[in-house]
């Protein structure tokens, strides 16, 4: 028995509730460096994928922007995420990795950052660094020349 296809399914679920319609990637395939031999020079195995951002489901507003954010200049000016892959030998590995690569981006813009908490330092801690200063200052004026004159 032949093992699914995972290209022949209509979406790519990332998470509960988070999906990619496959008819969203657009997919342009060329021929790439890396490894592969004579291959290099007569298969297209590099892969390109482009996204556009409002395709993908179940991603709020503030996650959008996060992804804007983290994919840098991945993104293009039609608010695209484009990808590409040339490193394994065979197309398909390299459709995979993308698949993986968009996946592991979306789901880092889904996860919502904890929020920064302001601290103070202790008084203890205060008290620490005010002694190790003085120590230290103490220690560098005793290694100062006496004028004996």
């Amino acid at each position: 028995m032949a093992a699914p296809d995972p290209f022949s399914e209509s979406v790519i679920e990332l998470a509960p509730g988070l999906c990619i319609p496959r008819s969203a990637l657009q997919w342009q395939f060329a021929r790439g460096g890396g490894p592969g031999g004579q291959n290099v020079n007569k298969l297209n195995t590099k892969a390109e994928v482009w996204l556009t951002i409002d395709q993908i489901q179940g991603l709020d507003p503030a996650a959008r922007i996060r992804l804007r954010t983290l994919a840098g200049g991945r993104l293009t000016r039609l608010d695209q995420l484009h990808l590409s892959c040339a490193i394994h030998r065979s197309q398909e590995q390299n459709r995979q990795e993308l698949i993986d690569r968009l996946g592991r981006l979306i789901l880092a813009a889904f996860h919502k950052p904890r929020p920064r908490r302001k601290t103070k330092p202790t008084r203890a801690s205060k008290t620490r660094r005010l002694d190790s200063k003085r120590h230290h200052s103490q220690t560098k004026s005793r290694r100062r020349s006496t004028d004996w004159s």
